[in-house]
């Protein structure tokens, strides 16, 4: 089979690269449009450690209880892990998660989008701002004094992203991001309310681990991959 190409040579290349980049997460590119976040310009290092291992009883979940007249709660602060399920499920958590008695809303949103890489062409901010309430929405919810906490249930690769990973492992060490799926519950209470409300709750991340590097979140993706 030739592989002449008609084209110019530097674009060939960042193609290649590109595509090199999101081989392993191809698989998911219908359900969540993950190819966005992972074939903006540019070149990142290619590195050649293992990918990390999966975590898949690791828990995560909001601390403290939810009640309007409970204590405050802080921002979220990521942690620091190496494992892409145990970030993954911190990072929903904290996407659930909000006290509208202790912060505003630009504090909030700021606060999330320090979970995010700083590989600026993996990063998609705007996804995290998407889960973040409208500075409208907010202002009627801190006149209620509302609170919501979560309860992460589980997290795991989604399977196409583990078939993938397995037909062709050494195709995720251009970008090292993982597709990451965690379910829970999010709690919510305000001012008045005797018991308050929940739902269950679901999410696909897409978590950047690079190795000998505490994860981050690349962003979240906007349809739920099983």
């Amino acid at each position: 089979m030739a592989q002449h190409s008609t084209h110019p040579g530097g674009a060939s290349r960042v193609r290649r690269r590109a595509l090199l980049g999101i081989g392993v997460l191809a698989v998911l590119v219908a359900l969540a449009g993950l190819a966005a976040y992972l074939t903006r310009e540019g070149r990142s290092p290619s590195d050649t450690a293992a990918p990390p291992p999966s975590s898949p009883t690791a828990s995560a979940s909001s601390a403290a209880p939810s009640g309007p007249h409970a204590r405050p709660r802080a921002l979220p602060v990521p942690p620091k892990t190496y494992d892409p399920i145990t970030y993954g499920k911190a990072a929903a958590a904290a996407l659930w998660s909000y006290d509208t008695r202790a912060y505003s809303q630009p504090e909030l949103r700021k606060a999330l989008r320090g979970w995010l890489t700083t590989e600026s062409k993996y990063a998609d901010p705007a996804s995290v701002d998407q889960v973040v309430p409208s500075a409208t929405l907010w202002r009627e919810m801190a006149a209620n004094k509302q609170v919501a906490t979560a309860k992460i249930n589980e997290g795991h690769f989604p399977h196409a992203f583990t078939q993938a990973l397995q037909d062709d492992p050494g195709a995720i060490t251009q970008a090292y991001v993982y597709a990451v799926t965690v379910s829970g519950k999010q709690s919510i209470r305000w001012k008045g309310s005797a018991a308050g409300g929940a739902e269950s709750r679901s999410t696909t991340l897409a978590v950047q681990c690079r190795p000998n590097r505490s994860c981050a979140l690349v962003g979240v993706m906007p349809s739920v991959a099983p």
